[in-house]
């Protein structure tokens, strides 16, 4: 009994967090809505840029995590100011790569996202003020992650709650009343990430000030532990990087076929990740008590912790089902007025039934191994399903090649990768327990 009233003060801020992150995007979605199919592929492929771009920089949050957790689990205050300062160092570092490197990365994303002629300008409009928040972004990241370790969900739900709020009512504005266009839901983001970093700061100094007389310049570049945080941190960037490329896959194959096309799986998309952001809670509860469990080497608890996560989350994916299969439509009219786009959508609507069941293990046993810092088992997982997609969806395609046919088989082939990941995790943490 106190273990789940563990995981759910934990998972239950989380959710709420997390389920408001889409937002951003939906909004966005739906004030480019009011103005055609073009502006929803545009902000959909400039989105799934920087999903790209922060996903392959997910370590810093969840390498953050792990490490933290079971520092926390020790009671070594030393690795948890370390640990911290690590991953801000990081941060800014990357973060300037990025700003020097931006040109290259707009050309890069640009030609991998089959991003077409009429879209260039939109997109590229999008992509240049976006890269702005970058370092507010990676450090904001990285902060997160170290809260969660700290088993503080309420700091990341607080600043989740801020970045987006300042996020959707900058965009309205400027898209609304300023006819900004998606120059306008850009600055919205640009102006929510550092708002949510001088939020996070402020909350960090608030309740943590105590623990700087701890930190230690020599400690902080100790060879042993750095190599340590940024090896953890390799494997995972790695294992992100498979991650994206097959979101970065789906989006470019879906480009390639059209606007119209692109904007239904755009839509569609945001089922997946209101459903991947619920989930996501219980995994992040996960990662916290995991971590925290083995890093005191209660490994009982360790293992409970493990199976009371694993069913909670898939309660709420079962909920997530019922709920798009009753309110699928309604769910799509919210993104788009225009009888064309929704008439191509609805043929596509019980891939999201089946969506939450066959795909919720996997974010879960992410929290898992997040937790247990078993970072090669999740690079090698990733890996097997990135194959798995990529032929899955070639061997559709063989059968089925013509273009009425592609969304389903970029779905189907969707789906089988989130299931894949899942299973070959399972059959990881079967083999050999909490000991991965």
């Amino acid at each position: 009994m106190k273990l789940r009233k563990e995981i759910l003060n934990l998972a239950i801020p989380n959710i709420i967090s997390n389920i408001s992150v889409p937002l951003i995007s939906s909004v966005d979605t739906i004030l480019m809505g009011e103005l055609s199919a073009l502006h929803i592929g545009a902000v959909g492929l400039g989105s799934m840029i920087f999903n790209f771009i922060y996903w392959n920089l997910g370590f810093l949050r969840m390498g953050t995590t792990g490490m933290t957790a079971q520092a926390y689990g020790k009671k070594d205050t030393e690795a948890l100011v370390h640990t911290l300062c690590r991953a801000l160092l990081v941060a800014l570092m990357m973060s300037g790569f990025m700003l020097l490197l931006q040109h290259n990365l707009a050309k890069l994303s640009f030609h991998l996202m089959n991003v077409s002629e009429a879209q260039n300008g939109l997109i590229a409009d999008y992509f240049y003020i976006r890269m702005l928040a970058a370092p507010a972004t990676l450090t904001l990241i990285a902060l997160m992650g170290w809260f969660f370790g700290m088993q503080n969900a309420l700091y990341p739900l607080v600043l989740t709650l801020v970045i987006n709020g300042t996020n959707i009512a900058c965009s309205y504005v400027l898209v609304v009343y300023y006819q900004w266009g998606i120059e306008g839901v850009a600055w919205g983001t640009v102006c929510a990430q550092y708002a949510g970093l001088i939020c996070g700061l402020c909350l960090l100094h608030f309740k943590y000030r105590k623990l700087w007389l701890h930190f230690s310049k020599k400690a902080l570049f100790k060879a042993k532990a750095f190599l340590s945080f940024l090896t953890i941190n390799r494997d995972i960037f790695l294992r992100t990087f498979c991650l994206t490329v097959a979101f970065a896959f789906f989006y470019s194959q879906s480009a390639a076929e059209g606007a119209l096309i692109l904007a239904v799986n755009t839509i569609l998309m945001h089922f997946l990740n209101w459903m991947s952001f619920g989930v996501d809670g219980f995994a992040y509860a996960a990662e916290s008590m995991v971590g925290k469990y083995k890093g005191a080497n209660h490994l009982k608890a360790c293992k409970q912790s493990v199976r009371i996560s694993m069913l909670m989350g898939m309660g709420l994916a079962l909920v997530y089902s019922v709920t798009y299969a009753i309110a699928g439509p309604s769910i799509v009219h919210i993104f788009t007025e225009d009888p064309l786009i929704f008439d191509s959508t609805m043929p596509y609507l019980w891939w999201m039934v089946l969506l939450p069941i066959a795909g919720s293990p996997c974010y879960i046993w992410d929290g898992v191994f997040v937790g247990l810092t078993a970072v090669k088992a999740m690079r090698n997982s990733m890996a097997i399903a990135l194959i798995i997609y990529l032929a899955c969806y070639y061997g559709l395609r063989l059968v089925w090649p013509q273009t009425q046919y592609l969304t389903d088989c970029l779905w189907a082939s969707l789906i089988c990768f989130l299931a894949a990941r899942g299973g070959i995790m399972s059959i990881y943490y079967q083999k050999k327990g909490i000991a991965l």
